[in-house]
């Protein structure tokens, strides 16, 4: 049986593929758009050059959905490569240049010698709806900190004593800078008037609010130059801040409806510290098959959290942070951990015991996660909550 290995360099236009044989040889150097029409007739192409294609690719998501959807949908092997890789093992290939058709070569050749490039799989439905959705809460809550950043900048400029007050990531503050932005603004408003107005706006502490505001500006009877024209962009940025909270307070219910229909939705929640936000992002980054780690060790080592070795000489034992892995996943694993010490007993006693042998708190965190790790493996493995399994799994 003939094999042949085709190599992807994705791009978000267009593609280039190259073909090779078992011994190296190219066999098709093509460079496709990204359209369907097209890529069916690259497969066909492609298949007909040998009895079997393995496929291999340097993006899982973005531009390269389409082409992954059409080899998947059609039966096709396909590999992930990631770009970093690539650029790496280009190294070891003759000549310095870097063109697509270059890095889809050393794609099709990695493909071909490498036996430890993970395998694409077709997505669960639920899986890629919660990709697309937590990817977009990323990007809002991104949004919304640049703002709130900004917002602060300008608010500093005008009025900083009200601007230490404020603690912009509660509503209240929020509704007070949509009508009231300046010192004098607040003190011609008073406190009795301030406080019926923001409880009139349903504002919670009220009173508390108007003091602190009142005090702030009978600290600053000086007028900073443009201080009309700053005011205005401090309201328009606190009206983007608080329709960004509600799209992301939308977002964050439509991730719940699809996490809860997940299979494994009770399992993962069960978990101390893993709630809806991290367990949703728990299975867009994995893709919610326990299936592609065989073990607990190789989800470890793909969320970050487990240490490798990087020893040289006369020098063993040396351990340092992975440099590839999932930095969502690592994140939903640091994350969880940190809240269970507060919540769970078995994962303090397990910190505490870390700190105990001399470990700071970040590597006491990450001893932590990566026990963790074990716990949920052998969780979805088995198909069991926390709750049943002995409180001794995390102190042990």
């Amino acid at each position: 049986m003939t094999v042949t290995w085709a190599g992807i360099d994705a791009g978000k236009t267009h593609h280039h593929c190259v073909v090779i044989d078992e011994t190296g040889k190219r066999l098709l150097s093509r460079r496709v758009a990204n359209d369907e029409t097209e890529l069916l007739k690259l497969v066909g192409d492609v298949l007909d050059l040998g009895d079997e294609a393995i496929w291999g690719i340097d993006l899982a998501d973005g531009g390269a959905a389409l082409v992954i959807a059409v080899l998947l949908n059609h039966g096709q092997q396909l590999l992930y490569i990631p770009g970093r890789a690539v650029n790496r093992a280009s190294e070891g290939y003759r000549g310095d240049g870097k063109t697509d058709a270059k890095d889809a070569a050393v794609i099709a050749d990695q493909a071909r010698i490498r036996r430890d490039l993970t395998l694409l799989r077709p997505g669960d439905e639920l899986v890629s709806e919660l990709k697309v959705l937590t990817r977009h809460r990323r990007d809002l809550s991104d949004d919304r900190t640049r703002t709130v950043n900004r917002l602060r900048g300008h608010l500093t400029e005008i009025f900083p004593g009200l601007e230490r007050e404020l603690d912009l990531g509660n509503v209240g503050p929020l509704i007070l800078l949509t009508g009231y932005q300046t010192p004098a603004a607040i003190r011609r408003a008073g406190r009795r008037r301030l406080a019926t107005w923001l409880r009139n706006r349903k504002v919670r502490n009220a009173d508390e609010l108007a003091a602190r505001a009142v005090q702030a500006a009978e600290a600053q009877h000086t007028t900073v130059p443009g201080e009309d024209m700053t005011a205005h962009v401090v309201h328009s940025l606190t009206r983007e801040v608080m329709a960004l909270n509600e799209k992301i307070a939308e977002t964050d219910k439509l991730i719940e409806g699809r996490f809860r229909r997940h299979r494994n939705a009770e399992v993962i929640t069960s978990m101390p510290g893993i709630g809806v936000l991290l367990g949703a992002e728990f299975l867009a980054a994995t893709g919610g098959d326990m299936d592609a780690f065989a073990s607990p060790d190789r989800l470890a080592a793909y969320a970050g959290v487990s240490p490798v070795p990087r020893d040289s000489g006369k020098v063993s034992g040396n351990l340092h942070r992975p440099t590839r892995y999932s930095r969502r996943l690592q994140r939903v694993f640091y994350t969880s951990a940190l809240i269970s010490i507060r919540c769970c007993d078995e994962s303090r006693r397990y910190y505490d015991r870390k700190r105990a042998e001399g470990k700071r708190h970040s590597q006491a965190v990450m001893a932590l996660a990566r026990r963790r790790v074990n716990v949920l493996w052998a969780l979805l493995r088995d198909g069991r909550c926390y709750d049943s399994i002995p409180s001794v799994t995390l102190a042990a």
